[in-house]
């Protein structure tokens, strides 16, 4: 690998952040709240290749988490990413089964819209 490619790897996972690690790592309410907050139209993901998912979310929200990087579309960045969180979610694999059997899907609970 060269170092230019080493460096965007870097880049993508900083801007977009891991989604393995954003969906496993945090609590639940942290990522739920996050993809609330990006307004995608997810209502939930599940716990096994939790990341992929998150991803994928991000993804099918209205705006990516930044318009572009160096004029580029930022939809790379997510893409690059997914690749890693699918790598990583393998290796997860065993723990994430267990809580998904537990606790089952994290939960994205979207703001209710209310006609007065």
């Amino acid at each position: 690998m060269t170092i230019k490619t080493i460096a965007l790897l870097l880049s993508a996972l900083a801007v977009t952040g891991c989604g393995t690690i954003s969906s496993v790592v945090q609590e639940d309410t942290v990522a739920g709240n996050d993809l609330k907050k990006r307004q995608t139209y997810c209502d939930s993901i599940s716990r096994i290749y939790s990341g992929v998912g998150y991803d994928f979310c991000i993804l099918h929200a209205p705006d990516l988490p930044i318009k572009s990087w160096k004029g580029r579309p930022s939809a790379p960045l997510v893409l690059i990413d997914l690749a890693v969180s699918g790598v990583t979610d393998t290796l997860v694999l065993p723990y994430t089964v267990y809580q998904q059997v537990k606790h089952g899907n994290i939960e994205i609970y979207q703001a209710q819209t209310s006609d007065q």
